[in-house]
């Protein structure tokens, strides 16, 4: 016989930081309203549980934004198109769409109003700038003359697109036939690169 005690599902996680962060993400993704309270029962733990990691709401999403550049930059650096620096920022406009389309909510946050504040949030300001070094270097290795207008351009080329492609607009482009956004990504950081 069971008692009514050992058919809890247990109260302890191993990670509660790891595991409020997932439930955010999940929120967001189905576009719920977040709240810490709601992050909470998500996650399967009591009400009070998130204050043991975040102050209050607007710490917990720079927390799940500072994941969220930490595995761009993860991405980004991965991402092997090739041989040469040409080929690594190509690779990395690629990567930097691609993550953009699978978690479009994710995206969203990192560049909402909090980026803003990111000075007030260590983590979110050292992911956030690290996302954007990766790019950097690449660009500066490529082009050491222009590398920094080189990743400017880059990066607003690949953001451009990403948000293009999330909110649908790609699709709508009159009298163009648009590829998928990965591969557009590829073909115009190609072009931007030949112009530089």
């Amino acid at each position: 016989m069971t008692s009514p005690q050992a058919s809890r599902a247990p109260y302890h996680h191993g990670d509660l930081r790891a595991a409020l962060l997932a439930a955010a993400e999940a929120l967001l993704a189905a576009g719920a309203t977040l709240s810490l309270r709601a992050v909470a029962k998500a996650a399967g733990v009591s009400h009070a549980a998130p204050y043991h990691h975040f102050a209050n709401l607007d710490a917990l999403l720079a927390a799940v934004s500072a994941r969220g550049f930490g595995d761009l930059a993860a991405a980004m650096r991965g991402a092997q198109a090739g041989q040469g620096t040409a080929a690594a920022l190509v690779g990395h406009c690629t990567a930097y769409v691609a993550f953009a389309l699978a978690r479009p909510a994710v995206f969203r946050l990192m560049f909402s109003p909090l980026l803003q504040h990111k000075a007030e949030h260590p983590e979110l300001q050292a992911a956030a700038d690290e996302a954007f070094h990766v790019l950097l270097r690449a660009a500066r290795a490529h082009a050491p003359e222009g590398g920094d207008e080189l990743a400017l351009a880059g990066w607003s080329l690949a953001h451009g697109l990403a948000s293009l492609a999330i909110d649908g607009a790609l699709a709508t482009a009159p009298g163009v036939v648009v590829p998928p956004a990965q591969h557009l990504a590829s073909v115009l950081a190609a072009r931007l690169l030949a112009l530089g």
